[in-house]
Parts: structure tokens; C-alpha cells; sequence
């Protein structure tokens, strides 16, 4: 059984673009992209409907799955989980 890519190391990868401009490729391997969507599904499925949020909260409308304003919005009101974020919108 194959060992499950490391989530630091795929962070790592991410943020290495935040001061690059818009459109800068980030490369994951395929095992890397399975793991992220399978787990960030797992995760989904086992959170309830409703949520019992507490404040402090930024409440961050839809960004259109745009990369770089994700990054721009944690740059400027924190890196979870320094920062507490609510997302709404079919991302």
C-alpha cells in the first residue's frame, strides 16, 4: 500500500506562488491531487449541515475558485488557522 502524500509538503507547494503573479502553475502529481480531493470530500461528507460557528469569523462570498484572491484574502486576514473563515458560494 502506497504511503499518503504529505499534506505539509503539498502546502508548501501551493503558498511557493503567493507572491508570483496570477496564473503561475502550481505542479502536484496526480497522487498528490487524488489524495487532496479525497480527503477534503471525507472531510465534507462528515461535517453536519448546520454549523455552530464562533466569532471571530470572516464571512468570504464567492471567489470563483480564483487562486491568487484566496491567497490575497489569507495575506491580508490571516492564514487559517490563525483566522477563522466562513465560504460561501458553489466555489
Amino acid at each position: 500500500m502506497a504511503t499518503a502524500p504529505d499534506v505539509d509538503a503539498i502546502l508548501e507547494k501551493l503558498l511557493a506562488v503567493k507572491n508570483r503573479r496570477p496564473g503561475t502553475n502550481v505542479q502536484l502529481t496526480e497522487a498528490e491531487i487524488t489524495f487532496l480531493c479525497t480527503t477534503s470530500r471525507e472531510i465534507f461528507i462528515n461535517q453536519p449541515n448546520l454549523l455552530d460557528l464562533e466569532a471571530p469569523l470572516q464571512i468570504v462570498g464567492d471567489i470563483h475558485a480564483q487562486y491568487t484572491d484566496l491567497l490575497r484574502l489569507f495575506e491580508f486576514k490571516g492564514f487559517p488557522p490563525e483566522a477563522n473563515y466562513l465560504f460561501l458560494g458553489d466555489y
